[in-house]
């Protein structure tokens, strides 16, 4: 499944670099020559028996399951309507330790996201002084991200790993058809998957 990209409501599909197979594709021992015009009846049993495990080889490479997002992802994910205030964000974050919100519509699609940077930036007086004046009258609506990159349950996680590096995001919703947030996936979610599941080549 592919990577969803969303800028103020508009969707499209995010533009995914060609990925390889994950084991490289070694020379097929069979598209060799043999040495010389005539081969001795060793050499095509060794011939035979190279391709053979070759091809076990490759079908082997082939059955082996890609983590998915939905086999990582954090579910449910708490989200915030659009206009909750600032204050309510700050609040949900520091309670419970996350870095990030997403933010959803009256209809409860994903509209935006907010993080603990944003809310940083924009009301520093915050931390610096614990002021909550101004951030109990913004809303989300005005700061959000509106560039939203989200995929599917069904999407590998080799593909939303590269787009988070490629845009140097840490979060990345995930959503069902109606974009309906299902759950979402963190580089801490990564690393823990990293720890948790191998073979590592399922990663590569």
């Amino acid at each position: 499944m592919s990577i969803i990209l969303a800028v103020n409501g508009v969707v499209e599909t995010y533009p995914i670099k060609p990925v390889g197979p994950r084991n490289g594709r070694a020379e097929s021992v069979g598209e060799r020559e043999p040495h010389g015009q005539q081969s001795s009846s060793l050499d095509r049993s060794v011939l035979a028996a190279q391709t053979a495990y070759q091809q076990q080889s490759n079908e082997r490479a082939q059955l082996k399951p890609a983590i998915l997002a939905r086999d990582l992802m954090s579910a449910p994910v708490l989200s915030l309507p659009s206009d909750s205030t600032l204050l309510d964000a700050w609040t949900n974050m520091s309670e419970r330790g996350f870095h990030h919100i997403p933010v959803t519509s009256m209809h409860d699609t994903l509209v935006g996201m907010v993080s603990y940077r944003d809310l940083l930036h924009h009301v520093p007086e915050l931390i610096k002084a614990a002021d909550t004046r101004q951030a109990s009258r913004r809303r989300l609506a005005e700061i959000m991200t509106s560039r939203v990159i989200s995929a599917t349950a069904e999407t590998e996680i080799r593909e939303i790993a590269r787009v988070m590096l490629d845009e140097g995001i840490h979060a990345v919703p995930i959503v069902d058809h109606n974009r309906r947030l299902v759950g979402i996936l963190a580089a801490q979610d990564l690393l823990r998957g990293i720890a948790n599941h191998g073979p590592l080549e399922l990663w590569t």
